[in-house]
């Protein structure tokens, strides 16, 4: 049966470059440091007039503004939903586990005030 040799301490972290097999060509810097392209591109300017497009009407900001106001009130009324859901499963819950140990002053008693 072969043995295996240990490693040597100065091969165990010996970082081999590789150099892509398409693309730009690219210059490995001294240090092992990460691979610069040799032509560089000047960067592009933030401007984002070349995608818009001419408009056939003007925008309706008041259809805008009451679309997300709706919008938003829909999911004001959809979190309400689920936070009174989540509140009286938690209630069931708690009161059938009541009913499950075998108590049976489980169930609440509500109360009114009676002034005359």
């Amino acid at each position: 049966m072969k043995t295996q040799r240990p490693m040597a301490v100065e091969e165990e972290h010996r970082v081999v470059p590789f150099r892509p097999r398409s693309g730009p060509a690219r210059h490995v810097t001294e240090g092992g440091g990460p691979p610069v392209p040799l032509h560089r591109r000047p960067p592009a300017a933030l401007d984002l007039s070349r995608y818009e497009q001419p408009r056939e009407e003007a925008d309706d900001f008041r259809h805008r503004i009451l679309a997300n106001i709706a919008a938003i009130a829909f999911t004001i009324a959809l979190t309400a939903i689920g936070i009174w859901l989540a509140v009286s499963i938690a209630d069931l819950r708690k009161t059938q586990d009541c009913l499950l140990t075998g108590r049976r002053d489980c169930a609440r008693i509500i109360t009114e005030t009676y002034t005359p």
